[in-house]
């Protein structure tokens, strides 16, 4: 990242645009010229951000190899090398190559879908320069750029509002709040917080009513979203849970490794064993206590989970993410357009007292229905009418390419409602002409259109014979002193003291629910050129708006916390606003919400208790989610933080998981994020993080059985050793074992299903180990006995002088692996009970593991390799009788383990 080369901030929003554009040395009207641009282009450089440091291709390989597990086993391949034992050398290095490989596969293509779904915000802009205007491309702005701003335009860079004309931006992406906010030229106090600079704009926000003009002050990395951008960049990403589990194992298997090495030398070099043959077998069981099919294996099982989650429209940009996302304790979502639908909507109408919920335009996609559904009052169609006339919505082409409406929420929302009930807003628009209109402001708080009155008006319209009729809304304390009349009953009465009461008790009660307030007004016109179209009103009703839950957050709030995981909600908007949204969503019902003045107040070494109990921030800036995210961090949580805007990114990539949304998030937000929603549905974390709970699941089934597999074959050896037998097992036959024959098997593991209730128990402890006390238990025992069961035949078979014993210890092992396989499918359930069918790529992989044995032991060229014999039909039978103990055994074990469980259950 290049360092910064900008003087410190100035306050602009403190100053008047007169000095504002002094210091900028441009005259707004005229704009700058040509030549003074391009020497500021060149000395400040282009408009733009500077991404992270690319992920090339060899830093993605390099990092598949960054394990001492790797390193142990490229350290073995040079020893065997050394020793001229290629094939040893190459079996192993085979293994390492497939597994970096695979990893590098998965990660590049991730990154390449990523750079598939980015896409320019603003590809050009209208500039005002030596006195004319033009379009310049968005990365050519500079300081001092007068930038012209209309409805639709993303603000490509960060200046001071010069001129507006009704001009309002949403600015959801940076500051979280989801209500637009009207923009205007006067200086603010210095202290003012960025969320309430009215007359500032900021990259990366959108124009959503009005027109006006930029004056740019900052560009690129000096922006407010360049500066987050910065931020995010120098957060470092932690290590999953994941690669902290397995780089703890690799250590503790290398360490026991080297003392294994140490160990079989010596015994071997003091029984009188050539010193040569010994260093091979004792690096041959140091490779086989290294199972050389876990980075592999690990790497197929996460890259298989990430297809599956990508087939459900979740995006893995990091692999080991598939897994970690199975041990979050905490999810932070930020609230705008995460938990909500990010679309303002009408609630409820309100006329002369009475009301109606609208909850069907709640759905992110109401039904379509063959009619409208009936209003109970002819006033509520009323209401809608005037709201769908009253109104700058117009048809757009939405993201999915069907026809939607833009402009401003409350409009868009206002139309929408109109035409669930049947009011087309085009055919309104035809039976009542807009002839004039007076637009919305920050002191008038109301907008105003006249209407000619058609012939075509309804029948149900209340002011059919006036020849034209001036519709309002806005704010409620704003209208209804300029009432004279409230609509009741179809006809005008007038408003007295008990009517304003009534609409100011329905006001208080609609704003209690934390619903945002509109109200309704029109007045009869005998000439729609009348001067005062806003006096002698007659109010029609009141609007209640809300920016809904996501039905499918309500599901997955649920979920979560059947899971034991705690959902957290993050948001820049108003206290009030976010504990609505949580109460509904079953986040939090106790009214408890910390703000961002008091993180800002909380010295850091008391955040951690803060956050211990919070479940709502409000008004909270990026620097604070961030400390949101390492304050629990810090207490032991794994954080998943999910959002899609600017502000989120710093907390996406310093959070154990972060989550970016595909559709509607920033670039900043999808680059930061080590997974990526393409459908913007919150629920998909769910199946994201059962996914992960599978995945760690069959992950710890596939360690369990390579370990005791490994475990098995290093006791064969030993045992052997101390009971004077010469080596059961030649180290070719080791790495046979451990690269072929474990390989299948284990990846097979990787894919079982899942066990029933996995959602319905708590997430791992974060320092809970890959091998908890009861695998390792069963690590040891099993260990111990495949070791007996190969060892037993095979010493009663070289008593009476066969000479296949070696070739029946090496079979018998290997079959007492594929019985042991097929029994620690599940650690309670039977695998007679799970039946084979539900996993059948374990009995493919059985089935070929043993086809490759018989081929070791009867195919010539294998027997030359392997120094293997074909073993006679009752010795084989020997072997498969002694294996199969393993699994009668284990099914005993889970038998007990179930009645324990019983037990423990009535206990209680």
């Amino acid at each position: 990242m290049p360092p910064d080369p900008a003087p410190p901030p100035v306050a602009w929003h403190a100053l008047e645009t007169a000095e504002v554009a002094a210091r900028l040395g441009v005259d707004p009207a005229y704009g700058l010229d040509e030549t003074e641009a391009a020497r500021r282009l060149a000395a400040d450089g282009p408009n733009a951000l500077v991404e992270g440091r690319a992920r090339g291709l060899g830093r993605i390989v390099a990092a598949q190899f960054a394990s001492t597990i790797v390193a142990v086993l490229l350290a073995a391949a040079a020893i065997s090398l050394a020793l001229g034992e290629r094939a040893d050398a190459v079996a192993i290095v085979v293994i390492v190559l497939l597994n970096a490989a695979l990893g590098a596969a998965q990660e590049r293509r991730a990154e390449r879908a990523l750079e598939a779904l980015r896409a320019l915000a603003t590809p050009s802009v209208r500039v005002r320069r030596g006195g004319t205007e033009r379009r310049c491309p968005a990365t050519e702005l500079v300081r001092g750029d007068v930038v012209l701003l209309e409805a639709g335009l993303v603000v490509p860079a960060d200046g001071r509002v010069v001129e507006s004309a009704g001009l309002q931006l949403q600015e959801a992406a940076l500051t979280g709040e989801s209500q637009p906010v009207e923009k205007a030229s006067p200086a603010m106090a210095a202290a003012t917080p960025l969320a309430e600079r009215a007359g500032m704009a900021w990259r990366g926000t959108a124009v959503t009513r009005g027109t006006g003009a930029l004056l740019v002050t900052a560009t690129g990395m000096r922006t407010e979203l360049g500066r987050i951008a910065r931020l995010m960049h120098e957060v470092e990403a932690p290590e999953t849970p994941l690669q902290r589990r397995l780089a703890h194992l690799g250590r503790q298997l290398a360490a026991a490794a080297l003392v294994i090495v140490a160990l079989v030398l010596a015994l071997g070099l003091a029984l009188g064993e050539e010193p040569r043959a010994m260093l091979l077998t004792s690096l041959s069981l140091a490779v086989a206590i290294i199972p050389e099919g876990l980075p592999a294996v690990a790497t197929i099982t996460l890259a298989l989970g990430a297809q599956r989650m990508l087939r459900r429209q979740a995006l893995i940009r990091r692999l080991p993410a598939v897994e970690a996302l199975g041990s979050v304790t905490t999810i932070c979502a930020d609230k705008t357009g995460t938990l909500t639908q990010n679309r303002l909507t009408v609630a409820v109408l309100d006329v002369a007292g009475h009301e109606l919920d609208l909850e069907e335009l709640l759905r992110p996609a109401p039904r379509v229905q063959a009619a409208p559904p009936a209003l109970p009052r002819d006033e509520l169609r009323v209401l809608l009418a005037a709201g769908a006339l009253c109104n700058d919505a117009a048809p757009v082409t939405g993201r999915d390419g069907t026809p939607a409406l833009g402009g401003d929420p409350t409009d868009v929302a206002l139309a929408t409602a109109a035409a669930f009930y049947g009011l087309d807003k085009r055919a309104l628009d035809t039976a009542f002409p807009r002839v004039g209109a007076l637009p919305f402001d920050s002191e008038r708080r109301r907008m105003t259109t006249i209407h000619r009155v058609g012939a075509g008006a309804p029948a149900w319209w209340p002011l059919a014979g006036a020849a034209a009729v001036a519709v309002t809304k806005g704010a409620v304390d704003a209208l209804v002193p300029r009432c004279t009349a409230v609509l009741a009953d179809g006809a005008l009465v007038p408003l007295d003291d008990r009517w304003r009461a009534r609409i100011a008790a329905a006001q208080d009660r609609l704003a209690g629910a934390q619903r945002r307030v509109l109200g309704v007004a029109m007045r009869p016109l005998a000439d729609a050129a009348d001067p005062a179209p806003e006096e002698g009103l007659a109010f029609v009703g009141l609007v209640g708006f809300v920016d809904p839950p996501r039905p499918e957050a309500l599901d997955a709030v649920r979920t979560c916390r059947a899971a034991g995981i705690t959902p957290v909600m993050i948001t820049g908007d108003h206290p009030l606003t976010a504990s609505r949204v949580a109460a509904e969503l079953g986040i939090a019902d106790d009214g408890r919400v910390v703000t961002g003045d008091e993180l800002e107040r909380t010295p850091p070494e008391a955040l951690p208790a803060l956050v211990a109990g919070a479940r709502v921030y409000a008004r909270v800036l990026p620097e604070q989610k961030l400390r949101i995210v390492e304050a629990l961090q810090a207490r032991g949580e794994i954080v998943a933080m999910t959002g899609d805007g600017v502000n989120d990114a710093p907390a996406l990539r310093r959070a154990d998981i972060g989550v970016a949304m595909g559709l509607g998030g920033t670039d900043v937000a999808k680059e930061a994020g080590a997974m990526v929603l393409l459908d913007d549905n919150f629920a998909t974390i769910v199946a994201a993080v059962r996914e992960g709970r599978v995945i760690f699941d069959n992950l710890r089934r596939f360690v369990t059985y390579i370990l005791a597999s490994n475990s098995g074959e290093v006791l064969t050896v030993l045992l052997a050793l101390l009971a004077g037998m010469p080596l059961p097992l030649l180290p070719l036959q080791i790495l046979w074992i451990n690269l072929v024959t474990d390989g299948l098997p284990a990846l097979a593991l990787g894919l079982e299903p899942g066990e029933p209730g996995v959602m319905r128990r708590p997430p791992r402890p974060p320092r809970e180990p890959v091998l908890d006390r009861e695998l390792t238990l069963h690590v040891a025992w099993a260990g111990v006995t495949m070791a007996a069961l190969t060892l037993l035949p095979a010493w009663h078979a070289r008593r009476a002088g066969s000479p296949d014993w070696q070739t029946l210890a090496f079979t018998t092992l290997t079959l007492a692996q594929m019985g042991h396989a097929l029994a620690i499918r599940s650690r309670r359930a039977s695998f007679f009970t799970l039946g084979a069918r539900t996993n059948p790529h374990l009995l493919a992989a059985v089935g070929l593991t043993l086809a490759l044995q018989v081929l070791a032991i009867y195919w010539a060229p294998l027997q030359q390799l392997l120094h293997t014999r074909p073993l006679p039909a009752a010795e084989l039978g020997v072997a498969v009788l002694a294996a199969s103990g393993i699994f009668w055994l284990v099914e005993l074990e889970k038998l007990l383990r179930r009645r324990a469980d019983r037990r423990h259950e009535g206990g209680r």
